[in-house]
């Protein structure tokens, strides 16, 4: 998850440093400078998301002696793509509304702590499973912005966003549930350049539901594959989403 941090910071910091050079060329001119005066427009963004899962492992012991737990070692980048549409509040307020898909998944690691690592069946001590999700997102979110500075303005936003997976598949050790709903906290930063807004965002978003599914009639016969389920107690969604808006 550092790593991930500091390339995610590393990225921000490039764009920063090339769209202020360029919405600051000549900052006597102000660009656009109307633009945040309409009461509605619209706009477009693409990006990528790092997805991840918060696992509460419980620590159960099979009655075969195998204790599984789960792990994200590190987040596989994807793909995202939204539409924007954004309606002035007030000086410093707008509401946001933005659906789109994100294209990503996530490796998940599980491993048997008290297996023994000569036996000669090495998924009697470790495996794995990815994760592939194709999520129909309708993120909400209040964007707060500073007093703009030349042709910068510094935002954050806080919001609420649906999800829905239209791709997942179902089957391996976990089985997830379809919906959730995130919290989303974010920053970033509008750039008034002569034809349009660039406003480079990123965006921590944080599951609320349990999404484990218990309901494994499919393992019904399987119960060595049931083990994985039985061996946590929650499985929860989070996510940092890196986007570029077009305004």
């Amino acid at each position: 998850m550092k790593n991930l941090y500091r390339h995610i910071t590393a990225w921000l910091l490039l764009v920063f440093a090339v769209a202020t050079a360029v919405a600051q060329d000549n900052d006597k001119i102000l660009n656009r400078q109307y633009a945040d005066r309409k009461q509605l427009h619209f706009g477009f963004s693409f990006g990528a998301n790092f997805q991840g899962l918060s696992i509460t492992n419980n620590g159960r012991v099979t009655d075969d002696g195998e204790q599984w737990w789960a792990d994200i070692p590190s987040h596989s980048p994807g793909f995202s793509v939204n539409v924007l549409a954004d309606y002035r509040l007030g000086t410093h307020f707008n509401l946001r509304v933005s659906p789109g898909m994100y294209f990503g998944n996530k490796v998940v690691h599980f491993t048997n702590t008290l297996g023994d690592p000569e036996s000669l069946d090495p998924l009697r001590l470790r495996q794995r499973q990815n994760v592939k999700a194709t999520y129909v997102v309708l993120p909400v979110d209040l964007k707060i912005s500073a007093l703009r500075y030349h042709n910068m303005r510094p935002y954050v936003t806080t919001g609420i966003m649906g999800l829905f997976d239209v791709g997942k598949e179902r089957s391996e050790q976990y089985r997830l549930k379809d919906t959730d709903v995130m919290l989303t906290v974010g920053m970033g930063c509008d750039f008034y350049l002569p034809f349009f807004k660039l406003c480079p965002e990123v965006k921590f978003c944080f599951g609320l539901r349990n999404l484990i599914d218990r309901n494994r009639p499919d393992l019904q016969d399987n119960e060595q594959m049931y083990h994985f389920t039985e061996a946590v107690d929650k499985v929860q969604d989070n996510m940092v989403v890196l986007t570029f808006y077009f305004e």
